[in-house]
């Protein structure tokens, strides 16, 4: 008796395990931040958000941070060895498109400067998801001239505060 009661708890947990939701969620402006530069998302139209078997999701303000925690031991502990749906806003239309089908644009002033935007449709200037993290991981972006643009703004405004 004890067997049949045990047995039937067992398939009563499984059949009441609940279905991962891999759909794409609501930007929290207020409270979502980027899981790698800590910043705040602030432009769905250039954020990723990485969904995982748990339920739980991270954010991501701009491709080239979701590229390099992708390398990172924090990554592997959120994908743990199940799958992980990632989606990226469309650059264009702001609409959740699966990041690895989505087509990337090279050029847009993007909010950590590494500048792809993603399509849902291909054109002649556009690469594909994994040629796309091959140009970031080879450091091509426009990371460095933001980086320096961002410095000289830093620069300036404190020399300006210095002055008054």
């Amino acid at each position: 008796m004890k067997k049949i009661v045990f047995v039937t708890l067992v398939l009563f947990a499984f059949a009441c395990k609940p279905e991962t939701d891999f759909s794409p969620r609501k930007v929290n402006f207020d409270r979502d931040i980027c899981a790698l530069c800590l910043m705040g998302v602030s432009n769905q139209s250039y954020s990723v958000q990485s969904i995982n078997k748990w339920n739980k999701v991270i954010w991501f303000d701009d491709l080239g941070c979701f590229v390099n925690y992708k390398t990172t031991e924090d990554w592997k502990r959120f994908a743990g060895d199940a799958k992980v749906q990632s989606w990226i806003g469309d650059c264009e239309t702001g609409k959740w498109i699966d990041v690895e089908k989505a087509f990337y644009r090279f050029g847009d002033r993007t909010p950590m400067g590494y500048g792809y935007g993603a399509l849902s449709q291909a054109n002649d200037t556009t690469y594909d998801y994994l040629t796309t993290v091959q140009r970031i991981e080879n450091g091509e972006s426009l990371r460095d001239s933001f980086m320096k643009m961002h410095k000289m703004k830093k620069n300036h405004s404190h020399n300006m505060e210095g002055n008054k």
